[in-house]
């Protein structure tokens, strides 16, 4: 064996240092280890259950008495086996509305499932409802609604305090909990323990909201806290399940807890100064709880095939509403909206095509493995194709195994490293000519593009803007869905 000389191994050392590139550095406003953690979920519904299911009603007024609250054939199963059959990574479930009727048999009141005839006031619908989510393998998570048409106190500190005691048991009676949900009802006419008045509070003051954070933070860490401003996941700004076109996942919060301009929230804020990722609400009827009028109602597969587009494809989570009927089930019609999305959502996206292609690019950063094309088509999602720094609009291109007929692509960012595009395309080649199919701006967490079938041989990624070098770790096409 002959011995390195020095200038050898200078040179050694010199094209290892080159082939070992360090990883970008991050740009702007960075997730939490919990967002990081959300973001892979992507879809998870709603239950909204209580009196308003019975009396026929969206908002109770707060005087229902608890004798209304009458499942007759509960099955936190069914009603969990329906969200895993649709493909939902969690359920959230509306544990007390702004009627203040409680869905566990809360210490601090007895405007709950104790004092009603289901089970013989020994149910409760939080508890099996989670209990059936870790079955399921499900996530669990809670909206406690701050508004109370019920409760004497509400307008006055000590309503503040029965509030807070509620969330602690929420949070640490039934386990870990995903998500804890705040929305901003603010007050107005109500039963208030038969004062039968409105009352007002000051948003800006009443509930002290980084207190009432605080308590989630303490009891259940992992847990995401959303409501008009976050902190964790903001509001879309809409109930229609539909994202902003684009929808960043930054935002400068402005306004407070059900004062915020919508239209705002709904694409967020590029180079806002924190990473705030917009969640969808809408639900599957017209109404957010079950009415048998609606039965008829239920949103058509195709209709959640394009919010699922329209939310999850453009960088937000979707929040679907599954209304549990009188009976304490999910409704068939509604069950079978729900399967025959997932046939279609199946259909589209079961066969990546780029996974057994192969990929190029333009630039890559370093001179090895760790950060070159095929890292963007391996499904890993820890590992991503970068360029070197000061290469901001780069091409990546993927020749497929054989032609085919291509109708959506998949993008995601390294989120770690932030959010880094500005702008970019998708082209499509065929008989040696390449064709711009679809264009649009963020990227993000999740990005979903349909375009009309175009038969291919090969797909790029055309990076059209962005302040720094990109950071893409997936890059996925499929066909053109059949039947």
């Amino acid at each position: 064996m002959n011995p390195v000389t020095p200038t050898c191994a200078a040179l050694l050392m010199a094209a290892m240092a080159a082939d070992a590139a360090d990883a970008p550095a991050p740009y702007g406003p960075l997730p939490s280890r919990r967002q990081l953690a959300w973001h892979q979920l992507e879809f998870y519904g709603f239950l909204h259950f209580t009196v308003n299911t019975f009396t026929d009603k969206e908002w109770g007024f707060g005087d229902e008495p608890e004798s209304v609250f009458s499942p007759t054939d509960f099955d936190a199963d069914q009603i969990v086996g329906a969200a895993k059959e649709a493909g939902m990574a969690g359920l959230i479930l509306t544990a007390k509305h702004h009627d203040g009727f409680c869905l566990w048999p809360s210490r601090y009141t007895n405007h709950s499932v104790k004092h009603s005839p289901w089970k013989g006031g020994r149910g409760d619908v939080v508890g099996e409802i989670s209990d059936a989510c870790r079955r399921h393998g499900l996530r669990f998570g809670v909206y406690l609604s701050p508004w109370d048409r019920n409760h004497a106190a509400y307008g006055r500190e000590q309503y503040v305090e029965y509030y807070r005691k509620q969330l602690r048991e929420l949070l640490t009676e039934y386990g870990p909990i995903f998500e804890v949900w705040f929305d901003g009802a603010n007050g107005g006419d109500g039963y208030y323990g038969g004062a039968r008045e409105t009352r007002h509070v000051d948003k800006l003051t009443y509930y002290d909201w980084p207190t009432t954070w605080g308590i989630v933070r303490e009891l259940q860490p992992d847990a995401m806290i959303f409501s008009d401003v976050g902190p964790d996941v903001r509001w879309v700004g809409n109930e229609s399940g539909i994202a902003g076109e684009p929808c960043w996942a930054t935002i400068t919060p402005e306004g407070t807890v059900g004062d915020i301009d919508p239209a705002r929230n709904t694409s967020g804020v590029r180079d806002g100064t924190h990473w705030l990722p917009a969640e969808a609400d809408v639900s599957i009827r017209p109404g957010w709880f079950y009415h048998a009028s609606e039965d008829d109602r239920v949103k058509t597969p195709q209709q959640l095939l394009d919010l699922y587009f329209a939310s999850v494809g453009r960088g937000a989570s979707l929040l679907l509403n599954l209304p549990p009927d009188r009976r304490g089930r999910i409704h068939e019609n509604d069950v079978e909206a729900l399967r025959g999305f997932r046939r279609l959502l199946g259909a589209i996206l079961s066969v990546d095509l780029a996974r057994h292609g192969v990929a190029s690019a333009t630039h890559q950063r370093g001179h090895g493995d760790r950060f070159s094309p095929s890292r963007a088509i391996d499904g890993d999602p820890e590992t991503y194709w970068s360029t070197d720094d000061g290469v901001t609009t780069p091409e990546l291109t993927v020749e497929l195994k054989q032609p085919a007929r291509i109708a959506t692509v998949r993008l995601r960012e390294y989120l770690p490293l932030g959010q880094r595009v500005d702008g970019f395309a998708i082209d499509a080649r065929a008989a040696g000519e390449w064709h711009e199919v679809a264009a649009a701006q963020a990227i993000g967490p999740h990005r979903l593009l349909r375009f009309e079938p175009v038969e291919a041989d090969a797909v790029r990624l055309r990076i059209t803007a962005a302040p720094v070098c990109p950071a893409i770790a997936e890059f996925a096409v499929f066909p053109e869905a059949r039947g």
